[in-house]
C-alpha cells in the first residue's frame, strides 16, 4: 500500500485521539511508517465485537440477579476474561473457578479466597458480594 492510500476513515480509534501504525510504501519504493485513523471494515468488526462482550457482561450480570451464577462470573466479563486466564490470575485450576460461579458455592467461600477475585478485579470484597441493578 502506497503512503497516500493509507484510511483514514473515521473509527473509534479517532475518538480516543489515538492513531494506529500501519506500514507503507514512500514514493521511493521504501518501507515506511504512517498514522492511520482508521478502516471501515475493521472499525465496524471492532464495534461488532464490543456489542458482543457488553451482552455478555449484561447476560452475566442478569443471572446473577436471577440466582444463576456468582458474581465471579459477571466480573470475569466485566474484565474481558476467559475461565482459563482468571484461574491464571488467582492461582487456581479452571474447574475449580468455575465451580465458584455456583451460588451455592460462592455463599460458602471464605474471605481468602473472594480476596482473590477482588484484588484481579480492583474491587473490595463487600463489592464482590454485591451487584448493584
Amino acid at each position: 500500500m502506497k503512503e497516500e492510500e493509507i484510511p483514514q476513515d473515521k473509527s473509534n480509534l479517532e475518538s480516543a485521539n489515538f492513531k494506529e501504525l500501519c506500514y507503507a510504501v514512500d514514493a521511493d519504493g521504501n518501507y515506511t511508517t504512517k498514522k492511520s485513523t482508521g478502516w471501515n471494515p475493521k472499525t465496524i468488526a471492532l464495534n461488532n465485537a464490543i456489542q458482543e462482550i457488553n451482552e455478555r457482561v449484561n447476560n452475566a450480570k442478569q443471572r446473577v440477579l436471577k440466582g444463576e451464577t456468582s458474581p465471579i462470573e459477571y466480573y470475569m466479563e466485566l474484565h474481558k476474561m476467559d475461565v482459563p486466564i482468571l484461574a491464571s490470575y488467582v492461582g487456581m485450576w479452571s474447574w475449580r473457578v468455575k465451580r465458584h460461579f455456583k451460588p451455592s458455592v460462592f455463599k460458602k467461600l471464605n474471605n481468602k479466597v473472594l480476596g482473590k477475585y477482588a484484588e484481579v478485579f480492583e474491587i473490595s470484597i463487600a463489592e464482590l458480594k454485591q451487584i448493584k441493578e
